[in-house]
């Protein structure tokens, strides 16, 4: 039986501001760090290794939810999800953290030119490239917002199991 480490570290849910926009940025900024901290020194190569039979691992996990801000805020088109679940071998755990940071960095800069909560969220750059999702409206800022709080919160589950499974670590 696994003994309880004395030393949780525990963050209580944020107490944000008054309206929903501060809310909703409130709680997924609070799960953005959570689910980063969960993978910042994590050992290798357990990191890496599927503890469930589904293949998802920890450092996937954080490479996925790179991907998804970089799409749903910066309108990134993604051709294979599924691919997004594995970090290359040469990443190393600084590395897909510093990435993942960066992009919430960048999707938090979009937002924060944001005042219309119903308002599409805007693409940066509206020209043709890697970028570029033609024919694929954006989604409201609203819905943007509320999706990254599903998504972020469902694996920062799996990331909370995931990494106490590695060596013991709890809390949020």
């Amino acid at each position: 039986m696994a003994t309880r480490d004395p030393r949780r570290r525990d963050t209580p849910p944020p107490r944000t501001g008054t309206s929903e926009a501060e809310t909703l940025r409130g709680f997924l900024d609070y799960l953005r760090t959570s689910v980063a901290a969960k993978v910042d020194g994590a050992p290798e190569p357990e990191v890496r290794t599927a503890a469930v039979r589904s293949g998802t691992n920890l450092l996937g996990l954080l490479n996925h939810l790179t991907y998804v801000e970089r799409a749903i805020f910066l309108g990134e088109h993604v051709a294979d999800w599924q691919a997004t679940f594995s970090a290359a071998p040469e990443d190393s755990v600084a590395e897909v953290v510093a990435r993942y940071r960066t992009a919430v960095e960048s999707a938090n800069a979009v937002l924060d030119g944001c005042t219309d909560l119903a308002a599409p969220v805007p693409r940066p750059g509206s020209q043709p490239g890697p970028g570029s999702r033609p024919g694929k409206p954006a989604p409201s800022v609203q819905w943007a917002l509320a999706h990254m709080i599903e998504e972020t919160g469902r694996h920062a589950g799996h990331a909370d199991i995931l990494r106490e499974l590695i060596d013991g670590s709890t809390g949020r």
